[in-house]
């Protein structure tokens, strides 16, 4: 019996660590990336770069993603106010029926931004990814990130961590209700920053660099 209540109070006391840990990560991203994250293009820079997180066009039910379309238009806001001059799209190519990039490209080039204008990343598996890619492939040492706020702070954050001066420019964002599931996968995603901060993990895949002029 003792040995059993040793386990248990084991992982209580571990389960105790993993949600201070869970919370610490939160805020310290939260904190760091205060300054630099922004719904309001008047406050970000003009950099050369626009970085557009990846997501997939429909839902699992056919339906249209608002966190997609909202990428979009926050690109091109950003891209029309000339805040950038270049959109880098970066997400999953997985497959032929998949293509992220292609989907944000086509959908970029519909509301009159030149295909010259787009760059395609299309081994920006992960957030993490998209940041380093951009900086590694791309040659970009500072730009613009685009996606929804939660989404922005993790990757400003990366970013900071590996030497890029970036900001994030805040797309808007779906009701609590129908974005519980992401904002609760987000909380897990932020302390898998630390995890791979601290291990050096690095993209996926590299590749030949690409030039913006």
């Amino acid at each position: 019996m003792k040995f059993l209540r040793n386990i248990i109070l084991l992982f209580l006391m571990l389960a105790v660590l993993g949600i201070f840990f869970t919370f610490w990560a939160n805020r310290t991203i939260e904190y760091a990336t205060d300054d630099y994250v922004t719904s309001n293009p008047e406050k970000l820079p003009s950099e050369k770069v626009g970085l557009v997180l990846g997501t997939s066009k429909t839902l699992k039910n056919g339906n249209e993603n608002p966190y997609f379309f909202y990428r979009i238009d926050a690109a091109e806001e950003l891209f029309k106010a000339r805040k950038i001059e270049y959109i880098i799209v970066s997400g999953d190519n997985s497959n032929k029926y998949y293509n992220e990039p292609e989907d944000m490209q086509n959908e970029l080039i519909a509301r009159g931004i030149p295909k010259t204008k787009i760059f395609l990343d299309f081994a920006g598996l992960r957030t993490l990814d998209s940041v380093v890619r951009a900086k590694e492939i791309f040659g970009q040492q500072s730009f613009i990130i685009i996606s929804q706020r939660f989404h922005n702070e993790r990757a400003v954050y990366l970013a900071q961590k590996k030497g890029i001066e970036a900001y994030g420019f805040n797309a808007e964002d779906v009701n609590k209700a129908a974005g519980f599931k992401t904002n609760l996968r987000e909380y897990f995603a932020r302390v898998k920053v630390f995890y791979d901060l601290l291990f050096g993990v690095d993209p996926k895949f590299g590749g030949s660099k690409v030039v913006i002029p």
